[in-house]
């Protein structure tokens, strides 16, 4: 293993990548993501050990959007957001999908949008009736 300047050549785990990249403020919230099925490598579940390599593909979910990104390089270093943009690229396809689910989302979000409180009794039991329990 080879470290020049936080850089590697060979691979490194996926947790500490995904925190390296900035995807995650903690190892362990990358940790968590990866065990709740939230990230994919190469098309499959992965687990927090596994080995980040040049050139493999990883589906990372986060909220709403789902992003594919392509590895550019490997780091066990967390650096500036700048640094950590050079890790990874996003794929064309990727963009194209999010940015269509996104301009979805603003189309189909109605002018009064959501209650901004709970519903009260009178209304839950309205909506209990309504579903059919």
């Amino acid at each position: 293993m080879n470290k020049t300047a936080g850089k590697i050549e060979q691979g490194v785990r996926l947790d500490k990548w995904l925190w390296a990249a900035r995807f995650y403020k903690t190892r362990s919230l990358a940790t968590e993501a990866i065990n709740g099925g939230k990230i994919h490598l190469n098309g499959f579940r992965a687990k927090p050990s596994k080995e980040v390599k040049l050139n493999n593909l990883l589906r990372i979910r986060r909220s709403l959007t789902e992003m594919t990104v392509a590895v550019l390089a490997v780091s066990d270093k967390r650096g500036s957001a700048t640094i950590a943009q050079a890790l990874y690229a996003e794929t064309d396809e990727s963009i194209a999908d999010r940015e269509r689910l996104q301009s979805l989302r603003k189309l189909s979000a109605s002018a009064g949008g959501f209650s901004v409180h709970k519903p009260d009794k009178r209304q839950r039991r309205k909506i209990i009736r309504f579903i059919g329990k």
